[in-house]
């Protein structure tokens, strides 16, 4: 089991839950339903990918090395992608325009869809055991 990734998806699980919490009972009297539900898709993403990446910290199908590429992938995607909507979707709580930042969702999506796509050709292309 490699604990750095494993405890990545910990942190990355724990912190969903919190801002899970914080946005249905935070933000929903301060902030419109529909900035809700994209904080929401934010929490969901983040939640997803903690998971991933707990099985991909527990799993033994790839080396060490193979599984380091994926999870900077992946974390650099979460950051990207979640924290980026959740911070668009309070943007009207807040003097700085957080728009400027909005192209790190769509790259942060990128990212994520490439450690997904890594993942499944470094297992795919992994020579059986026997």
């Amino acid at each position: 089991m490699n604990k750095t990734i494993f405890g990545t998806g910990i942190f990355f699980g724990l912190t969903a839950v919190l801002l899970g919490a914080f946005g249905a009972h935070g933000l929903e009297k301060i902030i419109d339903t529909k900035a809700i539900g994209t904080f929401e898709t934010g929490v969901k993403y983040q939640m997803y990918h903690a998971l991933f990446l707990m099985v991909l910290g527990a799993s033994n199908l790839l080396g060490k090395e193979r599984k380091k590429i994926i999870y900077y992938f992946i974390v650099a995607g979460v950051v990207c992608f979640s924290f980026s909507i959740y911070l668009l979707s309070i943007n009207e709580l807040s003097s700085f325009n957080f728009k400027k930042i909005a192209l790190l969702t769509p790259l942060g999506g990128v990212l994520l869809i490439i450690g997904w796509i890594l993942l499944g050709i470094r297992v795919l292309n992994q020579k059986p055991s026997n």
